[in-house]
């Protein structure tokens, strides 16, 4: 049998069981990947604030990565009050308000997102024209050679794409994103330069997800379900939950609309009868006997809470 395998950043194993590979980097728009620099880590937090006020001023925006969750939330509330309006985004936040962060980092409500694990694939940002990466001397998955070359391509959608690097040490993973990232943008060059090509930054769109989301819920399919026995129309509503959960994760709200419509179907079927009943009565038996993990409130709240001026979180 023969397989094609796509990856934006195949690793090891890839390269390893794969026959040919055929790179694909050359840009329609002739955008190039993003200038890399690498910067001491004394005095980064002051240094991140110029170049993000200078990115203000042109009207473009800034993703920062950090390392932990208290990270982003002591930085993201550190440039607040120096007057950047900057949010943070981690998975404790729900997944239709990370969508609406980005969606307001676009429209402009934000300037800078401030999160830990930004390098999403498809996390499609063109206003994004500076990426900055905190402690990326730190090897580790957040700052693996992949991990790196994903969060650097968050500036790769602007024409005047760059990345800043805040580290004391030049580790193998910031040396082989820094060479990968170098090899593509030659190329790239070269290539412009024997068409002709002008890079053009990306327009796109800026849509309210959330009411495309609600719209795929409402138009969706109607569901008949069978004679399916109580106890296994119990284990199905679990599974399409779970399933619910991680299309949710991955940004596939659509799916997850889907799936949500479809375990409300299962409930009313097992809502029909004393059966159903009891079998909703055991499963909610079951989801209180196991511990439950604290939920997040949101951080606007607490931010205007606090009346004392923070210190430097770096």
């Amino acid at each position: 049998s023969q397989v094609v395998y796509v990856s934006a950043t195949p690793g090891p194993w890839e390269y390893e069981h794969s026959e040919q590979v055929v790179e694909q980097i050359i840009r329609p728009t002739g955008l190039l990947d993003p200038v890399v620099e690498v910067r001491p880590t004394k005095g980064q937090v002051d240094d991140l604030i110029d170049e993000i006020r200078a990115r203000v001023d042109l009207g473009e925006r800034v993703l920062v990565t950090t390392l932990t969750k208290k990270m982003a939330e002591d930085m993201a509330d550190y440039l607040t009050e120096m007057g950047v309006k900057t949010q943070y985004l981690h998975s404790e936040i729900q997944t239709f308000e990370r969508v609406e962060i980005l969606r307001d980092l676009r429209l402009g409500v934000y300037d800078v997102v401030v999160g830990i694990n930004l390098l999403r694939e498809g996390l499609d940002l063109p206003e994004v024209s500076l990426v900055a990466i905190l402690d990326a001397d730190k090897e580790g998955y957040l700052r693996s050679q992949w991990s790196l070359i994903q969060t650097m391509g968050r500036a790769a959608r602007h024409v005047s794409g760059k990345v800043i690097m805040y580290a004391d040490t030049m580790t193998d993973s910031m040396r082989r994103a820094i060479d990968e990232t170098g090899r593509r943008r030659r190329i790239q060059e070269e290539s412009n330069r024997a068409h002709g090509i002008e890079p053009e930054g990306i327009r796109k769109a800026i849509r309210d997800i959330t009411e495309r989301v609600k719209q795929v819920a409402e138009e969706g399919p109607v569901y008949v379900t069978g004679p399916i026995p109580k106890d296994e129309i119990a284990r199905l509503i679990k599974d399409l939950e779970k399933q619910m959960k991680d299309a949710g994760k991955n940004l596939e709200f659509e799916k997850a609309a889907l799936l949500r419509d479809r375990v409300v179907e299962l409930r009313r079927e097992l809502v029909g009868d004393e059966e159903g009943l009891s079998v909703i009565a055991e499963m909610r038996r079951a989801a209180y006997r196991r511990p439950r993990r604290r939920r997040w409130h949101g951080a606007r709240a607490s931010r205007r809470d606090r009346r004392s001026p923070r210190r430097c979180p770096l």
